[in-house]
């Protein structure tokens, strides 16, 4: 299969990257790395990328970032940087390229851990998350063609431990080989509209 993951380089990504690579044709996307570069917050910028690959069996998405903080301090334009970073650009990539998925072909997300299980300061990343599982579970019954859609929800990554100390009290730390597996499962396999816990 011909498949695009953007955001390969982060640490989620490559646990597709490294699940999916030698078995298949890996185009990997970032803003400033990999094959392709894209800036996933710019529709045109996801235009672009999709004319320049042309069609694929699938896309990965592992991308996103959002606003960390308490409530009582958050302002709108905060809370809405994890719908413009996390939740549109994913959605985007969605709605651009159906026409450029061919048929039975897939399309995989990522949301995570903290609208299941939140940490404090996490409002903002549990909006996203649970706004981009709803919308896999229901776009689910609209895609044409046999496409899929599913979305992976992982812990924190073992590979992220060190990064995240002190911030994730109590949670268990996945194996990126775990995370790359729910990838491998969601584009190899023949489901649709599923959350894919990792945890």
């Amino acid at each position: 299969m011909k498949i695009i993951i953007v955001g390969a380089a982060g640490a989620v990504g490559k646990t597709a990257a490294d699940a999916l690579s030698g078995k298949h044709e890996i185009i990997r996307v970032g803003r400033t790395s990999g094959d392709v570069q894209m800036d996933i917050e710019d529709i045109n910028s996801i235009r672009a990328m999709y004319q320049q690959v042309g069609k694929v069996d699938a896309v990965v998405s592992a991308v996103g970032h959002v606003h960390f903080g308490p409530v009582h301090e958050m302002n709108s334009e905060q809370f809405m940087s994890g719908i413009y970073g996390k939740v549109l650009p994913q959605v985007n990539l969605v709605l651009e390229g159906v026409d450029y998925v061919n048929d039975g072909g897939s399309f995989t997300m990522t949301s995570g851990v903290l609208n299941r299980d939140p940490i404090p300061g996490a409002a903002c990343a549990a909006a996203a998350n649970g706004a981009l599982d709803g919308f896999v579970k229901a776009a689910a019954v609209d895609m044409p063609r046999g496409i899929r859609i599913n979305i992976v929800s992982p812990e924190v990554l073992e590979s992220c431990r060190e990064k995240y100390d002190g911030f994730f009290p109590g949670h268990v730390h996945v194996s990126d080989e775990a995370v790359g597996l729910a990838y491998s499962k969601a584009v190899e396999g023949c489901l649709t509209g599923q959350l894919f816990v990792v945890e």
